[in-house]
């Protein structure tokens, strides 16, 4: 049973109705948190989400909003601001991806909705909620190795929108330090989610065999890893990218 060292914090997770966000919901509040997780089209999953969570005993609502339309973003953190009080854990997962084919093959109306989405509804969602984030809060990002590494031809696109939240986390950690705001990174390994590669494919195949522990990252391994970060352990940690990769980077 997780430690129940959130009790009563407001944790706003993007993306939160599946996969990586769904399972980062269900840790925090285990460990006590109260959730507001956002979804853009998967209402019936983000309503199921919502209903384990106040199962369990937490407070928890879902909120939709496209994270690549600015004003969709102003208004939800308002919102979750206005229904919870205050945020003081955000993690930033909500994510596309977009690409795959060779160099300038992406059109450019993709290409714009991919920044959109992956850093620049990030950058507004964390410049937002900081307004309701009292001192000692947590800005957790969800990235990816192949914001770190080009493991094949195709990833260009995707991994430079996760390598520049990356560079955003590390900056902002500077700028925060003073509010003793911690802001961190975590580098997931490919991950056994519906966006991910699938594992049946020729390139998931070939993934796995190069993977050291040959398997995908679970959802519940970088929940896992956001909870310890979201945590009062993890006080002095900060600016940094935190694998969780299965040894994909050693």
């Amino acid at each position: 049973m997780a430690e129940k060292n959130l009790d009563g914090k407001v944790a706003l997770i993007t993306g939160g109705s599946r996969g990586i966000g769904a399972a980062t919901a269900r840790r925090l509040a285990a460990a006590g948190a109260n959730v507001a997780l956002t979804y853009q089209h998967s209402d019936e999953q983000a309503a199921a989400v919502v209903r384990e969570l106040k199962a369990s005993g937490v407070q928890a609502e879902a909120f939709q909003a496209d994270q690549g339309v600015r004003d969709e973003v102003v208004r939800l953190v308002g919102e979750v601001a206005d229904r919870f009080g205050r945020i003081d854990i955000l993690v930033n997962n909500a994510g596309i991806f977009l690409g795959g084919g060779p160099m300038g093959s992406l059109p450019p109306e993709d290409a714009h909705r991919l920044w959109e989405v992956n850093v620049h509804g990030a950058v507004t969602t964390t410049v937002g909620a900081l307004a309701h984030m009292p001192d000692g809060g947590r800005i957790i990002s969800i990235g990816t190795i192949t914001g770190r590494r080009a493991f094949a031809a195709g990833f260009a696109d995707y991994g430079a929108t996760k390598a520049a939240l990356s560079m955003y986390g590390r900056s902002w950690a500077h700028e925060l330090a003073p509010r003793n705001i911690t802001v961190n990174t975590v580098v997931s390994a490919f991950a056994a989610t519906d966006m991910g590669i699938p594992q049946d494919s020729d390139l998931g195949r070939t993934l796995l065999s190069l993977a050291p522990m040959h398997r995908y990252a679970e959802p519940r391994d970088v929940a896992a890893a956001v909870a310890f970060l979201a945590g009062p352990e993890a006080s002095y940690i900060t600016g940094s990218d935190v694998d969780v990769d299965g040894g994909w980077n050693a």
